[in-house]
């Protein structure tokens, strides 16, 4: 997608003006909007699914079949949940992106204020960091 740099203040990179702009701006926005309203409804399904396997398995338990039943809801309750934590997660990047469109920051590096890859772009769109300053964050670690 297009990238274009406009000047801004003379404070250093982080302050220049957006990395990218225009018709590739807005379709990195559709597609972000796309992901955040299929996520949302993900995660509510999820959790309805988490909470549905709560009310199926509750109740008092023998130590008969019934045992495993009830370790197969605590299973499935607790992979749902883990899938919504998952989709949260993502709704809350996405958010994140969607907002640094509004204030004209998306597709600049937090750490470092360099754009930040195109083809990283296109991979994660959510992308905060440039590949350079993310390689170096999961060497900290």
């Amino acid at each position: 997608m297009a990238q274009t740099e406009q000047p801004g203040a003379a404070s250093g990179p982080a302050e220049v003006g957006p990395v990218v702009a225009g018709p590739a701006l807005r379709a990195y926005q559709e597609r972000l909007q796309a992901e955040l309203d299929e996520l949302t409804v993900q995660a509510e399904e999820l959790e309805q699914a988490a909470n549905a396997n709560t009310a199926e398995g509750s109740g008092e338990v023998g130590f008969d079949e019934e045992f495993s039943d009830a370790g197969s809801y605590t299973f499935e309750r607790e992979r749902d949940l883990s899938l919504s934590n998952n989709a949260r997660d993502l709704i809350d990047k996405i958010g994140r992106a969607l907002a640094r469109i509004d204030r004209g920051t998306f597709g600049r590096c937090e750490a470092c204020g360099n754009p930040i890859e195109p083809d990283r772009l296109d991979a994660l769109p959510y992308a905060t960091l440039c590949l350079e300053d993310a390689r170096r964050r999961v060497r900290l670690r």
